[in-house]
C-alpha cells in the first residue's frame, strides 16, 4: 500500500496510508495530494506537509475562529488569510452578526479542489453571499488593502516556502494596520514542544505592534508533538477578560453547533503549562 510521510521534522515522522489518491499535482506554488485514508477520512497535505484531516478539523478551525469572535462579541467584518480548504470560512459563517468575510488564499487549486474532494470542510460555505475569495498573496494582500477588519485570522501554513511571509515583524505590523480600534489578530503557530523558536519569535515580533500578545492552545492529534498554539495580538486588554457568563450568554445567542469551542474551553485554553509560560518570559 502507497503511504504519505510527512517530512516536517528530520528526526521524526508520521506516516499515512494512502487508500485512495483523490488529487494530486504541482500547482505551481506548491505540491498538493489529497487522499482517503481509514483512520483520518480525507486528508490534504502541502509539500509534504499534513494540513488537514477530515475527522479532527474541528478543533483546529473551532480554536481560531470561534476564541476571537467570541471575545470581540461585535465582529461585523473578518478576514481570513489562508484557509483554502473552507473549514475555517465554514466556522466563522455560523456566526448571525458577521456581515462580511474576505478570505485571502495564494494558490487558487486548493479552493477548487477543497471544493471538490474536501467538501465536507466548507459545507457550502463558499456560496455564502457574505463571501468573497480574493486570489493573492496574504503579505501582499494586508500591505495594499485599505480596508479594515474586526477579526484577522491568519490560516498559514507553516514558516517554510509561500507561508514564511506569513510570520514576519512586518505582516504583523500590517495586519495591525488592518485592524478596527479593538480588533484581534489571531494566526496559526505551530506545535511548541517541536517548533519552539517559531513560538518565541513570533512573541517578539508581535510585542513590537500590539499590547496585548499571547497564546493559547488546543490539541489537534493530526499536528503531532504535543498542543498546538495559536498566536492572540490586539491592542484591546478587555478581549481575554471577558468572563463566562458572557461568553456562554453570547455563544447562546449565536446559537451554533460545535465539536470542540465552549466558553469553557475558549477561558481554559490561555492557560499556558510552564514549559510554554517560561519560553515567553
Amino acid at each position: 500500500m502507497k503511504r504519505y510521510n510527512e517530512t516536517l521534522y528530520d528526526a521524526w515522522q508520521q506516516s499515512f496510508s494512502m487508500d485512495e489518491v483523490l488529487f494530486e499535482a504541482n500547482t505551481g506554488q506548491q505540491h498538493l495530494v489529497i487522499f482517503k485514508n481509514a483512520l483520518w477520512g480525507r486528508v490534504m497535505a502541502l509539500d509534504g506537509i499534513i494540513q488537514t484531516t477530515e475527522a479532527d478539523e474541528f478543533i483546529y478551525h473551532e480554536s481560531l475562529t470561534h476564541i476571537p469572535l467570541f471575545a470581540h462579541g461585535n465582529a461585523k467584518r473578518v478576514l481570513i488569510i489562508g484557509g483554502g480548504d473552507g473549514g475555517m470560512l465554514r466556522e466563522v459563517c455560523k456566526h448571525p452578526g458577521v456581515e462580511e468575510i474576505v478570505m485571502v488564499e495564494i494558490d487558487e487549486a486548493v479552493v477548487e479542489m477543497a471544493r471538490t474532494h474536501l467538501p465536507n470542510h466548507s459545507a457550502g460555505a463558499f456560496d455564502d453571499p457574505r463571501f468573497t475569495l480574493v486570489i493573492n498573496d496574504g503579505a501582499r494582500f494586508v500591505a495594499e488593502t485599505d480596508q479594515q477588519f474586526d477579526v484577522i485570522i491568519s490560516d498559514s501554513t507553516d514558516p517554510i516556502g509561500p507561508g514564511e511571509v506569513l510570520f514576519t515583524q512586518d505582516f504583523y505590523a500590517q495586519c495591525k494596520r488592518c485592524l478596527t480600534p479593538g480588533g484581534v489578530l489571531v494566526t496559526q503557530n505551530g506545535v511548541p514542544f517541536l517548533q519552539p523558536d517559531e513560538l518565541v519569535n513570533t512573541f517578539k515580533r508581535q510585542s513590537q505592534h500590539f499590547a496585548d500578545h499571547t497564546f493559547y492552545t488546543a490539541a489537534v492529534p493530526t499536528y503531532v508533538g504535543g498542543v498546538m498554539a495559536f498566536a492572540w495580538a490586539t491592542d484591546n486588554l478587555q478581549l481575554r477578560q471577558v468572563d463566562r457568563a458572557t461568553l456562554q450568554q453570547r455563544f447562546a445567542d449565536a446559537a451554533i453547533t460545535t465539536r470542540y469551542y465552549t466558553p469553557d474551553v475558549h477561558l481554559g485554553a490561555f492557560a499556558l503549562p510552564p514549559y510554554l509560560a517560561d519560553q515567553l518570559k
